[in-house]
């Protein structure tokens, strides 16, 4: 996930295609290690938990030096945030070429709908993982470039509202990694799904 150092920003002016996650460019020694550590991080996050997995840990079960690890992904947020970007370049390619009604062809309140139940199913898969690449830093989750992306692709979606800006980041609050974390044991995932639904409805 692409990061700069702005907050919250209007987007309308960027082609929605322009702000999906890039592939890393990078050379082969390179692109193998990333991978070995890439999979020893999932392995490991899936055997123990997010919180409990040191970064040494990770180096040595991918076999590279700590050095390595930390200057290609900073910290663990890094890590995770790498993780994470396959997974959204699968649902922002679906957003942007994939069948209706998440991607083009359906009317822009069914695009919504899909658009919450995928967002929202996807979070739930990679809940922890998301979580600690919007958290590590106060305000973290507005400088990921995907954010820019989900933004702008609600704000098409809800261009009838009376600011499509401001009710797209009004949305994306309701689906912070954070927030649904807090309330999933007491709401469930029924539950906040169907909230999400009335709020996409409500905001459109």
């Amino acid at each position: 996930m692409a990061h700069d150092s702005n907050g919250p920003q209007s987007v309308s002016a960027v082609p929605l295609d322009l702000l999906r996650t890039p592939p890393p460019k990078e050379r082969a020694d390179a692109a193998r290690n990333r991978a070995a550590v890439l999979e020893a991080a999932a392995r490991l996050f899936a055997e123990q938990g997010v919180e409990a997995v040191s970064m040494d840990q990770v180096a040595a079960a991918a076999g590279v030096g700590k050095g390595t690890l930390f200057r290609r992904f900073g910290d663990k947020s890094g890590l995770a945030a790498a993780l994470l970007d396959a997974r959204e370049r699968v649902l922002q390619e679906g957003i942007l070429h994939g069948p209706p009604p998440l991607g083009p062809g359906a009317p822009a309140g069914e695009r919504l709908d899909a658009f919450v139940n995928a967002y929202f199913g996807y979070l739930l898969e990679h809940l922890a993982l998301v979580r600690m690449s919007e958290t590590a830093t106060p305000g973290a989750r507005y400088r990921i470039g995907a954010y820019r992306f989900w933004h702008r692709h609600l704000a098409i979606l809800l261009a009838t509202a009376p600011d499509p800006d401001q009710a797209a980041h009004a949305l994306l609050a309701g689906l912070a990694a954070d927030h649904v974390a807090a309330l999933l044991p007491e709401l469930g995932e029924q539950r906040m799904r169907s909230g999400l639904l009335r709020l996409a409805h409500a905001v459109m």
